[in-house]
């Protein structure tokens, strides 16, 4: 992993996030972490891309959300690889299964941590960069040494949910909004949309009731 500038020195930061409470809080996030940071935000793939065409080899860090309203962000993480590798692509998402973990890891991510944290476990885990750790949530960390010892080919369910995932699909079938599900989680309100979205898309479906169905078939409900 590359080192870190000193303390004094500017940091370049791409932050890639279409969700703006998201994207807010994100920032506050990488202000606490790192001292004299300064950050450039984009909110689709299009837009980084763009920006990495002007400011790709001044780049430090970039945190790079998966679900972008264009594509996925793996596309950034695979450019940051061959164009600008001096560069770290750490991967900030909701997305906690491991088709997207390794997906991201071979694109050449050189951490992954999860968006439902608490933002001082986050500040903790991103300033792992300056001992030249890679920053991972637990449950990452945990997910890739169990990757290497179950059998494989065993995904979360049929339509490859995982754990969370289908933790807010029951409490969704149970009638509970989008507000009382991360009150719930202790969540925040716009991670628990982020979850619903990648849950309809996984699952084909596109309303509620369908997805209470769908719970009921799994025995959620």
């Amino acid at each position: 992993m590359s080192a870190s500038p000193g303390p004094d020195t500017p940091r370049l930061c791409l932050l890639i996030e279409d969700q703006p409470a998201t994207r807010d809080w994100m920032l506050g996030v990488l202000d606490s972490a790192f001292p004299n940071i300064e950050v450039a935000t984009a909110g689709s793939l299009k837009a980084a891309q763009i920006w990495l065409d002007q400011h790709g080899d001044e780049l430090w860090l970039a945190i790079i959300d998966l679900g972008l309203p264009d594509g996925s962000g793996i596309h950034i993480v695979r450019r940051l690889q061959a164009d600008h590798p001096g560069a770290m692509p750490i991967v900030a998402t909701i997305y906690d299964d491991d088709a997207h973990l390794f997906e991201a890891i071979a694109a050449g991510a050189r951490g992954y941590v999860l968006k439902d944290e608490e933002a001082e476990l986050l500040v903790s885990y991103l300033q792992r960069i300056e001992r030249g750790e890679p920053p991972l949530s637990p449950s990452i960390a945990l997910r890739m040494l169990s990757h290497f010892r179950a059998p494989q080919n065993m995904p979360d369910d049929d339509a490859g949910l995982s754990p969370r995932e289908t933790e807010v699909l029951a409490l969704l079938a149970k009638g509970l909004t989008v507000a009382e599900t991360a009150r719930r989680l202790a969540l925040q309100p716009q991670t628990v949309a982020s979850y619903v979205k990648v849950i309809y898309q996984k699952l084909c479906i596109s309303s509620r009731a369908e997805a209470t169905r769908e719970a009921i078939r799994r025995g959620l409900a």
